[in-house]
């Protein structure tokens, strides 16, 4: 007979318990989160007028004397269904701003849009796919008695794909920096476009919000190389934003042109060092901005936010650009299950980082994303809705409304996180469950016509 296991004996323990029904509803309350937050506490809602106690809750009655929320983690590695939920919102967050909804008004889907897609320059050559990698160069050699080229064609999961071709020749201070000023970059880059528009209508740059206004979701993406993509949906409104309409000369052509010529234009210098020197910081040459048609060729609004919610659940580890944690110390970085490329990156976040001209980027934090700091995805505040208008109008759907003209008085403390070994695997078969019904929703959906996303 087989023995069994110590999760086996902790998942009937929790089975056994005379609260597991309660502890069941949790679970999949929190769509069976993995790495669910434990509170403890009480809310009493009173009424704002008269002080009568309208409903009371506390965790005392609850399975262990807690509540069990959604760790709200984006990254799928970490947590799945949180991070289905988190992708859901984002595409809902840039469908919005897209075709209207959400408090956004539906005559956004006819204004100029574009998706804008700008890259990393290269600090090197690297790997690629294609017919043959770099047949061009094949004959040359580097200071290092390295080819230069390399004429085989490589698979697009070849482990090769995106690794130097000589790890001695290639920029790794410069990449790093490089994603410590994106944000910089992404700003003076959003301030470009707008002088751009302005100069193209003839308008004194410092008066261009009385007549236009600029507004963008991005989000950044690592590629193969390890190095930061950037691709954002940019729309341009009048000055009082979505509600407004732009000027006549705002058009999704004049808009591009701007993008283009700011692209080119824009650069940020790193503070002097002694050991890098000072660089000049560009977006790299391939820049693409392509109109977002409402009845015409171009990609799609769905398409668009589907592609930007596939990757807001992305960290740097999906990629093999880093890690989901923290690195400590330099013996970390070691010990990372990373490529040797992507190892060089880290070590130089922490060479650089321990230099006090380069303090302020923090990049022995951010080693693990390789010198990249801030969200995913951000975006303008007159884009569209935010992240909490979703969560409150999900609240409102599952009956979690606030009672107008109630007062809350409310007393939380965290007191712990995660699963025992039992509980995570029945909150992995909850969450399994609940994947599958929402496939089953989706398809039964496409097959009435509806929108399956």
């Amino acid at each position: 007979m087989r023995q069994l296991s110590e999760t086996d004996r902790d998942a009937i323990r929790i089975a056994q318990d005379p609260k597991f029904a309660r502890w069941l509803e949790q679970i999949t309350a929190t769509g069976g989160c993995a790495h669910p937050v434990h509170l403890s506490g009480s809310t009493t809602t009173l009424d704002g007028t008269t002080g009568e106690i309208l409903h009371h809750y506390d965790t005392r009655t609850e399975p262990g004397e807690r509540l069990l929320v959604r760790c709200r983690n984006r990254r799928a590695t970490v947590c799945a269904p949180c991070s289905r939920l988190h992708a859901g919102d984002t595409f809902h967050l840039v469908r919005a701003g897209l075709i209207g909804g959400k408090n956004v008004p539906a005559t956004v889907r006819h204004r100029p849009r574009l998706f804008v897609t700008l890259t990393a320059p290269s600090f090197g050559p690297v790997h690629r796919t294609g017919e043959r990698c770099r047949p061009r160069r094949d004959r040359g050699r580097c200071e290092h008695d390295r080819p230069l080229g390399c004429g085989t064609t490589h698979d697009t999961n070849n482990a090769l794909v995106g690794q130097p071709l000589c790890a001695d020749c290639y920029d790794y201070p410069a990449h790093v920096l490089w994603h410590a000023h994106a944000g910089k970059l992404w700003d003076r880059f959003v301030i470009g476009v707008r002088r751009q528009l302005a100069s193209s209508a003839g308008l004194v740059q410092s008066r261009f919000a009385d007549h236009a206004r600029l507004s963008f979701a991005r989000i950044a993406e690592y590629q193969r190389r390890a190095a930061v993509h950037v691709h954002a949906v940019v729309r341009l409104d009048g000055p009082d934003g979505p509600n407004d309409e732009p000027p006549a000369w705002g058009t999704a052509d004049r808009l591009a042109d701007a993008v283009r010529a700011s692209a080119q234009r824009v650069m940020v210098r790193t503070p002097y060092s002694a050991a890098v020197g000072e660089l000049a910081l560009r977006w790299g040459v391939q820049v693409d901005a392509r109109p977002i048609r409402a009845d015409t060729d171009g990609p799609g609004d769905d398409t668009v936010a589907a592609y930007v919610a596939k990757y807001v659940t992305k960290g740097a580890h999906e990629t093999g650009a880093g890690t989901d944690y923290r690195l400590t110390t330099w013996d970390d970085i070691d010990l990372a299950r990373v490529t040797d490329h992507v190892r060089a990156l880290m070590r130089t976040c922490w060479r650089l980082g321990g230099l006090p001209e380069y303090a302020p980027m923090q990049l022995r934090t951010w080693a693990h994303t390789l010198g990249y700091r801030g969200h995913i995805l951000t975006k303008s505040r007159a884009y569209s809705t935010t992240y909490a208008a979703l969560r409150a109008d999900r609240a409102e759907h599952h009956g979690q409304e606030t009672i107008p003209s109630s007062v809350a008085d409310a007393h939380w403390r965290y007191v712990g996180s995660g699963h025992s070994p039992g509980a995570a695997l029945l909150a992995a078969g909850i969450a399994e469950d609940l994947a599958t019904s929402r496939e089953f929703a989706q398809e039964a959906a496409t097959d009435r016509g509806g929108c399956s996303a």
